[in-house]
Protein backbone atom coordinates (compact mmCIF):
# COMPACT_ATOMS: atom_id res chain seq x y z
CA UNK A 1 0.00 0.00 0.00
CA UNK A 2 1.53 3.22 -0.92
CA UNK A 3 1.33 6.38 1.32
CA UNK A 4 1.02 9.81 -0.43
CA UNK A 5 1.49 12.87 1.52
CA UNK A 6 -0.23 15.83 0.82
CA UNK A 7 2.42 19.08 1.34
CA UNK A 8 2.43 22.40 0.70
CA UNK A 9 5.91 23.30 1.32
CA UNK A 10 9.50 21.96 0.05
CA UNK A 11 10.31 21.71 3.85
CA UNK A 12 6.96 19.55 4.14
CA UNK A 13 8.34 17.44 0.75
CA UNK A 14 11.50 16.60 2.22
CA UNK A 15 10.40 15.99 5.72
CA UNK A 16 7.70 13.21 4.08
CA UNK A 17 10.09 11.75 2.00
CA UNK A 18 12.68 11.43 4.98
CA UNK A 19 9.27 9.66 7.32
CA UNK A 20 8.87 6.71 4.03
CA UNK A 21 6.37 8.56 2.02
CA UNK A 22 6.02 7.05 -1.34
CA UNK A 23 4.38 9.92 -3.08
CA UNK A 24 3.97 13.34 -2.63
CA UNK A 25 0.62 15.49 -3.74
CA UNK A 26 2.20 19.33 -4.15
CA UNK A 27 -0.25 22.13 -3.26
CA UNK A 28 -0.49 25.49 -2.56
CA UNK A 29 -3.26 27.73 -0.26
CA UNK A 30 -3.89 25.64 2.58
CA UNK A 31 -6.67 27.74 3.50
CA UNK A 32 -8.24 26.83 -0.03
CA UNK A 33 -8.00 22.70 0.69
CA UNK A 34 -5.40 22.72 -2.09
CA UNK A 35 -4.42 25.14 -5.33
CA UNK A 36 -1.88 24.62 -8.10
CA UNK A 37 0.92 25.55 -6.44
CA UNK A 38 4.16 27.50 -7.80
CA UNK A 39 6.40 27.03 -10.46
CA UNK A 40 9.35 27.81 -8.17
CA UNK A 41 7.66 25.07 -5.80
CA UNK A 42 7.41 22.53 -8.37
CA UNK A 43 10.77 22.97 -9.74
CA UNK A 44 12.70 23.32 -6.15
CA UNK A 45 10.39 19.99 -5.13
CA UNK A 46 11.54 18.12 -7.97
CA UNK A 47 15.20 18.83 -7.66
CA UNK A 48 14.84 17.47 -4.03
CA UNK A 49 12.60 14.70 -4.45
CA UNK A 50 13.47 10.75 -5.00
CA UNK A 51 9.94 9.72 -4.64
CA UNK A 52 6.70 10.36 -7.01
CA UNK A 53 5.32 13.71 -7.34
CA UNK A 54 2.27 14.68 -8.31
CA UNK A 55 1.10 18.36 -8.68
CA UNK A 56 -2.39 19.38 -7.80
CA UNK A 57 -4.01 21.27 -10.68
CA UNK A 58 -6.63 23.75 -8.67
CA UNK A 59 -7.26 27.21 -10.15
CA UNK A 60 -8.78 28.14 -6.79
CA UNK A 61 -11.11 27.30 -3.81
CA UNK A 62 -14.89 26.39 -3.63
CA UNK A 63 -16.50 24.29 -6.29
CA UNK A 64 -15.17 21.96 -8.57
CA UNK A 65 -17.70 23.95 -11.43
CA UNK A 66 -15.14 25.75 -13.73
CA UNK A 67 -15.54 28.35 -16.50
CA UNK A 68 -13.93 28.64 -19.69
CA UNK A 69 -11.01 31.12 -18.47
CA UNK A 70 -10.54 28.84 -15.47
CA UNK A 71 -9.80 25.85 -17.40
CA UNK A 72 -7.44 27.97 -19.67
CA UNK A 73 -5.46 28.26 -16.74
CA UNK A 74 -5.46 24.87 -15.69
CA UNK A 75 -4.56 24.15 -19.37
CA UNK A 76 -1.80 26.12 -18.59
CA UNK A 77 -0.52 24.70 -15.33
CA UNK A 78 -0.45 21.28 -16.68
CA UNK A 79 1.65 22.20 -19.40
CA UNK A 80 4.05 23.83 -16.43
CA UNK A 81 4.17 20.74 -14.50
CA UNK A 82 5.06 18.46 -17.36
CA UNK A 83 7.87 20.74 -18.67
CA UNK A 84 9.22 20.93 -15.07
CA UNK A 85 9.65 17.16 -14.64
CA UNK A 86 6.17 16.21 -12.34
CA UNK A 87 5.08 12.37 -12.43
CA UNK A 88 1.87 13.28 -12.63
CA UNK A 89 -0.62 15.74 -11.91
CA UNK A 90 -4.22 15.78 -9.93
CA UNK A 91 -7.60 17.28 -10.65
CA UNK A 92 -10.92 17.09 -10.60
CA UNK A 93 -14.15 18.60 -12.87
CA UNK A 94 -17.63 18.67 -12.00
CA UNK A 95 -20.56 18.97 -13.96
CA UNK A 96 -23.28 21.91 -12.69
CA UNK A 97 -25.65 18.43 -11.68
CA UNK A 98 -23.07 16.64 -9.42
CA UNK A 99 -21.92 13.89 -12.02
CA UNK A 100 -17.76 13.89 -13.50
CA UNK A 101 -17.12 16.09 -16.48
CA UNK A 102 -15.62 12.91 -18.49
CA UNK A 103 -15.29 15.17 -21.74
CA UNK A 104 -13.32 18.01 -20.07
CA UNK A 105 -11.26 15.24 -17.75
CA UNK A 106 -10.40 13.08 -20.58
CA UNK A 107 -9.28 15.60 -22.67
CA UNK A 108 -7.18 17.11 -19.40
CA UNK A 109 -5.81 12.84 -19.48
CA UNK A 110 -4.90 13.27 -22.82
CA UNK A 111 -3.43 17.11 -22.82
CA UNK A 112 -1.10 15.61 -19.21
CA UNK A 113 0.24 11.77 -21.28
CA UNK A 114 2.88 10.72 -20.65
CA UNK A 115 2.00 12.23 -16.94
CA UNK A 116 -0.87 10.06 -15.35
CA UNK A 117 -3.70 11.94 -13.69
CA UNK A 118 -5.74 10.92 -10.17
CA UNK A 119 -9.12 12.77 -9.58
CA UNK A 120 -8.76 13.91 -6.47
CA UNK A 121 -11.81 14.89 -3.86
CA UNK A 122 -14.09 16.04 -6.10
CA UNK A 123 -15.72 12.55 -6.19
CA UNK A 124 -16.76 12.95 -2.76
CA UNK A 125 -19.36 16.03 -3.95
CA UNK A 126 -21.02 13.84 -6.61
CA UNK A 127 -24.10 12.55 -6.42
CA UNK A 128 -23.62 9.00 -6.60
CA UNK A 129 -20.51 7.57 -5.74
CA UNK A 130 -20.89 4.02 -8.37
CA UNK A 131 -21.62 6.61 -11.16
CA UNK A 132 -18.72 8.43 -10.41
CA UNK A 133 -16.55 5.94 -10.24
CA UNK A 134 -17.53 4.35 -13.71
CA UNK A 135 -17.11 8.07 -15.28
CA UNK A 136 -13.33 8.26 -13.68
CA UNK A 137 -12.76 4.93 -15.05
CA UNK A 138 -13.77 5.91 -18.55
CA UNK A 139 -11.67 9.00 -18.34
CA UNK A 140 -8.23 7.72 -18.37
CA UNK A 141 -7.27 8.99 -14.99
CA UNK A 142 -5.41 5.97 -12.71
CA UNK A 143 -6.51 6.86 -9.38
CA UNK A 144 -9.50 8.51 -7.02
CA UNK A 145 -8.71 9.93 -3.88
CA UNK A 146 -11.37 9.93 -1.71
CA UNK A 147 -13.21 9.81 1.89
CA UNK A 148 -15.58 7.64 1.35
CA UNK A 149 -17.90 10.74 0.41
CA UNK A 150 -18.06 11.56 3.93
CA UNK A 151 -16.29 13.81 5.94
CA UNK A 152 -13.19 11.51 7.07
CA UNK A 153 -12.28 8.41 5.53
CA UNK A 154 -12.67 6.36 8.89
CA UNK A 155 -16.53 7.58 8.44
CA UNK A 156 -16.69 6.76 4.78
CA UNK A 157 -15.19 2.93 5.59
CA UNK A 158 -17.90 1.25 4.28
CA UNK A 159 -18.09 3.21 1.00
CA UNK A 160 -14.79 2.69 0.90
CA UNK A 161 -14.78 -0.90 1.01
CA UNK A 162 -17.56 -1.03 -1.32
CA UNK A 163 -15.64 1.07 -4.02
CA UNK A 164 -12.07 -0.95 -3.98
CA UNK A 165 -14.68 -3.69 -4.90
CA UNK A 166 -16.42 -2.38 -7.43
CA UNK A 167 -13.19 -0.93 -9.09
CA UNK A 168 -11.82 -4.53 -8.89
CA UNK A 169 -8.08 -3.66 -10.60
CA UNK A 170 -9.46 -1.11 -12.81
CA UNK A 171 -8.25 2.02 -11.03
CA UNK A 172 -6.68 2.45 -7.89
CA UNK A 173 -8.85 4.07 -4.77
CA UNK A 174 -6.79 5.73 -2.51
CA UNK A 175 -8.20 6.78 1.49
CA UNK A 176 -7.70 10.33 2.63
CA UNK A 177 -9.25 12.58 5.04
CA UNK A 178 -8.27 12.14 8.98
CA UNK A 179 -5.92 9.67 8.19
CA UNK A 180 -3.64 8.53 11.68
CA UNK A 181 -1.17 6.28 13.36
CA UNK A 182 -4.89 5.62 15.25
CA UNK A 183 -7.16 5.04 12.10
CA UNK A 184 -4.39 3.75 9.58
CA UNK A 185 -4.81 -0.50 10.04
CA UNK A 186 -8.38 0.41 9.34
CA UNK A 187 -7.68 0.66 5.26
CA UNK A 188 -5.48 -1.94 5.14
CA UNK A 189 -6.53 -5.35 3.98
CA UNK A 190 -9.72 -4.08 2.37
CA UNK A 191 -8.69 -3.90 -1.53
CA UNK A 192 -7.21 0.15 -0.64
CA UNK A 193 -4.13 0.85 -3.15
CA UNK A 194 -2.84 4.01 -0.77
CA UNK A 195 -4.00 6.17 2.03
CA UNK A 196 -3.66 10.02 1.50
CA UNK A 197 -2.67 12.52 4.14
CA UNK A 198 -1.25 16.06 5.59
CA UNK A 199 0.10 14.74 9.08
CA UNK A 200 0.40 18.60 9.83
CA UNK A 201 1.14 20.28 12.64
CA UNK A 202 1.51 23.91 14.02
CA UNK A 203 4.21 25.62 14.71
CA UNK A 204 4.86 29.17 15.88
CA UNK A 205 6.22 31.82 14.18
CA UNK A 206 9.69 32.68 14.07
CA UNK A 207 8.38 36.82 14.23
CA UNK A 208 9.71 38.74 17.17
CA UNK A 209 7.90 41.79 16.38
CA UNK A 210 4.52 41.11 16.43
CA UNK A 211 0.95 43.07 15.80
CA UNK A 212 -1.48 41.31 17.17
CA UNK A 213 -4.52 43.51 16.22
CA UNK A 214 -3.90 42.74 12.58
CA UNK A 215 -5.81 39.97 10.52
CA UNK A 216 -4.40 38.88 7.32
CA UNK A 217 -7.77 37.69 6.19
CA UNK A 218 -6.32 33.56 6.48
CA UNK A 219 -9.06 31.61 7.70
CA UNK A 220 -7.33 28.40 9.08
CA UNK A 221 -4.03 30.05 9.97
CA UNK A 222 -2.94 33.06 12.45
CA UNK A 223 -0.69 35.75 11.90
CA UNK A 224 2.05 34.28 13.62
CA UNK A 225 1.32 30.32 13.33
CA UNK A 226 3.19 28.03 10.50
CA UNK A 227 1.89 24.65 9.06
CA UNK A 228 4.32 21.88 7.94
CA UNK A 229 4.44 18.02 8.24
CA UNK A 230 4.99 16.09 11.02
CA UNK A 231 7.66 13.40 10.55
CA UNK A 232 5.86 11.41 13.74
CA UNK A 233 2.48 11.73 12.11
CA UNK A 234 4.03 10.18 8.63
CA UNK A 235 5.94 7.33 10.34
CA UNK A 236 3.07 6.55 12.45
CA UNK A 237 1.15 6.07 9.47
CA UNK A 238 3.93 4.44 7.72
CA UNK A 239 4.68 1.84 10.35
CA UNK A 240 0.83 1.21 11.06
CA UNK A 241 0.17 0.03 7.24
CA UNK A 242 3.35 -2.00 6.36
CA UNK A 243 3.40 -3.78 9.71
CA UNK A 244 -0.21 -4.99 9.01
Amino acid sequence: MFIEVCAYSLESCLIAQQAGANRIELCGSLSEGGTTPSAGLIQLARQHLSIQLFVMIRPRGGDFFYSETELDVMRADIAIAKSLGADGIVLGILNADGTVDEARTREFVELAHPMPVAFHRAFDMTRDPNEALEAVIRTGAIRILTSGQHNSAEAGLDVLKKLAQNAAGRIEIMAGVGVSERNAGLFTGIGLDAVHLSGKSNLPSPMVYRRPNIQMASAVLGEYERIEASADAIQGVVNQVRNQ
